[in-house]
């Protein structure tokens, strides 16, 4: 019934379009880069006309499509940019969350670092980078964290003693739902268990249990933060701006990938729920191995967003446990853009934080390093880059 966003409608009803066109299937383009691997400089370009960086501060701004459209034809014909499936490589970049509610001092859940700029750098940063490196990239996946009003992990799904609504930022154990501390709202079992509330009771208390058995962590209450069809969950306008730009200019897809709609499980993770199974062992909900074997397939994979210890880490702890069970090598292929993302803290108001998780960000970094990933800066050229420079394409 639920997981019906988790990915884009399009590619799973055009596969058979990608897999078998004798023209642009996907197998064959995928061939095409293969038999490209010569020795081609990585070229750079300069910023277009429009781009603005301080627009990255400005939680109203949108871009003209058509005229962005108009605007990347031009810029096409002038600097004589090829369509993406002549690219020598297929290297595919992934912006995760880079959304309104996470980028901005206004959103929900601003990340903004250490610095108090986080992100709002980052998404300066990083549409500069896509901008130069128009021609380097053949794939841009945007995903986007996606919320409906009571969700398990949201504070409007719950009740405390007294049948009043629990506040955000706090936790509830399986201890909690036991004792009768917390519950979920009655009135959601209509829609969401078939009026069963026993039924959603059980399921509430089951995911505390498996979230606590596996040692991740307590189930944490958050206020509602990128609702579908609110401005949250907006994509940042110059990181929308600059993906579409890049479609316009190459002929590839804007793709993006929706998570975290099921009701009944968080999903911080790109490539899979937290908790993928119901009480009684039937299934809850399912990972996206479509895009991870997508990812994968790529020659090389460039990793962004938001936030560095959360949404960013747990699909890159998912994503290295994929390629430790396939082939550890494949580690070398992703390249993490370090000043594109930061590490979620929560300002005491008095110079300090309540609450900073940069060390949890940079010791998995650390762990990814040392895993055969690479740790790159955006403002650094990409033909510096290891394994993607002249002397690897002689060597390929």
């Amino acid at each position: 019934m639920f997981g019906g966003l988790a990915r884009p409608k399009e590619r799973a009803q055009y596969g058979a379009i990608y897999r078998d066109g004798p023209k642009c299937g996907k197998l064959r383009v995928a061939l095409m880069h293969k038999e490209a691997m010569t020795a081609t400089n990585m070229k750079e370009l300069p910023l277009p006309p429009h781009f603005e960086a301080s627009n990255a501060e400005r939680w109203e701004y949108r871009p003209d499509q058509q005229a962005l459209f108009d605007a990347a034809q031009q810029w096409r014909r002038e600097h004589d940019i090829q369509p993406a499936a002549a690219a020598p490589r297929n290297v595919h970049l992934l912006i995760v969350d880079m959304q309104k509610d996470f980028c901005f001092p206004e959103g929900t859940l601003y990340v903004g670092g250490r610095s108090g700029r986080g992100a709002i750098e980052d998404s300066a940063r990083l549409a500069s980078f896509i901008y130069r490196n128009l021609e380097n990239l053949t794939d841009i996946t945007t995903t986007m964290d996606t919320h409906f009003a009571y969700q398990i992990f949201f504070a409007s799904f719950w009740l405390g003693s007294g049948d009043i609504p629990l506040s955000p930022y706090r936790t509830v154990t399986a201890e909690d739902i036991k004792s009768g501390e917390a519950r979920p709202n009655p009135d959601l079992a209509w829609w969401l268990a078939g009026g069963d509330y026993d039924w959603l009771l059980k399921q509430a208390q089951f995911y505390c249990e498996e979230l606590e058995r596996e040692g991740k962590y307590t189930l944490y209450l958050w206020p509602p933060h990128c609702v579908l069809g609110s401005e949250g969950h907006s994509l940042v306008g110059v990181i929308h701006e600059a993906r579409l730009f890049f479609s316009f200019a190459r002929g590839s897809q804007s793709w993006v990938e929706l998570k975290g709609d099921h009701p009944l499980t968080e999903h911080y993770s790109v490539f899979r729920p937290e908790v993928t199974r119901q009480f009684d062992g039937s299934p809850l909900a399912e990972g996206n191995q479509e895009l991870v074997n997508d990812l994968l397939s790529a020659d090389a994979l460039i990793i962004a967003g938001e936030a560095s210890s959360h949404c960013v880490k747990n699909s890159v702890d998912d994503l290295l446990g994929e390629i430790e069970a396939r082939d550890p090598s494949l580690a070398s292929k992703v390249y993490l853009l370090t000043d594109c993302m930061s590490a979620v803290t929560v300002p005491d108001g008095k110079g300090g934080f309540l609450a900073d998780f940069t060390p949890e960000a940079e010791a998995a970094l650390a762990r990814y390093a040392e895993a055969g990933m690479h740790l790159v800066r955006s403002t650094e050229p990409m033909e510096s880059w290891p394994g993607l420079g002249t002397e690897a394409n002689e060597t390929d």
